[in-house]
Parts: C-alpha cells; sequence; structure tokens
C-alpha cells in the first residue's frame, strides 16, 4: 500500500474528509479506522463544530497510529492570535485530546499579517498542545514566508483533475517533502478511482482526502491505493 509519513505518522495516501460529519456518524468513523483510515481531516468550522465532536467520540482521543487534522482561521478577521487560540482550545477540546496532530491555518487572513497568525499557532506548538503545522490555500510565496516562521508538514489546496493551479505549489512541496493534500479531490472527468489514480500519480507527496460518509466509497476508495 502507498503509504507517506505524515505529522509523524505513516498514514496511507488517501485519507478522509470530514465537512459534512454530525453526531449521527460515530459508528461511521469507527468503521472507517477499522477499514484503514489513518488520516483524518476536519476543521474548527465544519457542520458548526460537529465534525471535531464526533470523531472525538468515536476515536476518544486520538490513537498514536490515527492522525486527526484540524483547521481554524477560516474567515476574515480569524487570523488574529486570540482568535486562534480560542479555535484552537475548542478544538483540543472537541477532539478530546490534548495535543493535536497537524493543525492549519485554514485561510491566510486578509486583516492580519500571516507571520503574525503562524506566530501565534507556533506558541501552541511550543507548549505541546500541536505536533506539527499546515497551511490552506496557499501561494508558493505564501508558503515560503511560512515556514519562516515555523516548519510546514503540509499544505492543502484546491486541487483535481479540472483545477491545477497550484501544480507549481505541489512541485515545491515535492522538492521539500510536505505533503499536498488536494480538497475537492474528485473534480473532473472519469470515475473516483480513476481520479484518485491520476493524483496519486501527480506527484508522492500527494494525499488526496476524498470526504464521504459512506463505509463502502471508503473502501473504494482506499483500493485505489
Amino acid at each position: 500500500m502507498l503509504t507517506f509519513r505524515l505529522a509523524g505518522v505513516e498514514v496511507p495516501r488517501i485519507g478522509l474528509g470530514t465537512n459534512r460529519l454530525t453526531s449521527q456518524d460515530v459508528g461511521f468513523v469507527r468503521e472507517a479506522v477499522a477499514a484503514g483510515v489513518r488520516h483524518i481531516d476536519t476543521a474548527h468550522l465544519y457542520t458548526g463544530g460537529e465534525s471535531e465532536r464526533t470523531i472525538g467520540e468515536a476515536l476518544d482521543g486520538s490513537p498514536e497510529d490515527v492522525l486527526v487534522a484540524t483547521k481554524g482561521g477560516y474567515r476574515a478577521g480569524e487570523g488574529r492570535p486570540e482568535i486562534l487560540d480560542a479555535q484552537i482550545e475548542q478544538s483540543l477540546r472537541s477532539l478530546r485530546t490534548e495535543a493535536i496532530g497537524l493543525y492549519y491555518l485554514h485561510r491566510v487572513d486578509p486583516e492580519t499579517p500571516l507571520e503574525e497568525s503562524l506566530g501565534a499557532i507556533k506558541a501552541h506548538v511550543d507548549r505541546g498542545a500541536i505536533r506539527h503545522v499546515g497551511v490552506s490555500e496557499v501561494t508558493v510565496e505564501q508558503l515560503e514566508r511560512a515556514r519562516r516562521i515555523v516548519p510546514i508538514a503540509a499544505v492543502q489546496n484546491r486541487y483535481n483533475l479540472a483545477d491545477r493551479e497550484h501544480d507549481d505549489v505541489i512541485d515545491v512541496c515535492e522538492r521539500e517533502g510536505i505533503a499536498f493534500v488536494p480538497f475537492f479531490p474528485l473534480r473532473g472527468d472519469g470515475d473516483t478511482a480513476t481520479k484518485l489514480k491520476w493524483l496519486l500519480q501527480r506527484s508522492p507527496v500527494v494525499l488526496p482526502i476524498p470526504g464521504t460518509l459512506s463505509i463502502e466509497h471508503v473502501r473504494e476508495n482506499l483500493a485505489a491505493l
């Protein structure tokens, strides 16, 4: 099976997106992990916080062999340190963990310098509440600025067969050994398996996170490996 060492955890190169997860889906998360999912991607804002809480209940904290990635600072103004601090504390409580495996700045805040937002996240790394840091929807220039503040383990940008705007970012990630986690990975022509295989072949650092609430789809997605 194709794997990648992401944020200190060896994970299959296909993970699980959870932007529609609700409290009814605790059993689904457990089934997905039993099926082989080891990289679960969520965010502070997904389903009003229900996604994080559901994952926290399903996993009862983060098992060492399952990487849970979450994000904060999505809306304009939310990149301010005090807002990020509050969102990180909420995510820790919701995920029932003392340390988040991978934490992304969800968007570069137009109202706050990138360095300030990442400096706030780095403070949580320094105190042991976040293990690894990522950035989302960034350019090559923003990625380079981010890496001057804190080591960057992953970049999560929109990318798929139909939308290849961030080819240059993938090339930098591959050169530097940074994971590139495409969201909306299943847009474009062809069936799911074809799209996933195309992404996997695009670069060894590409780790798609197709979202689903179907355990059958989870198994089919993993089979693309």
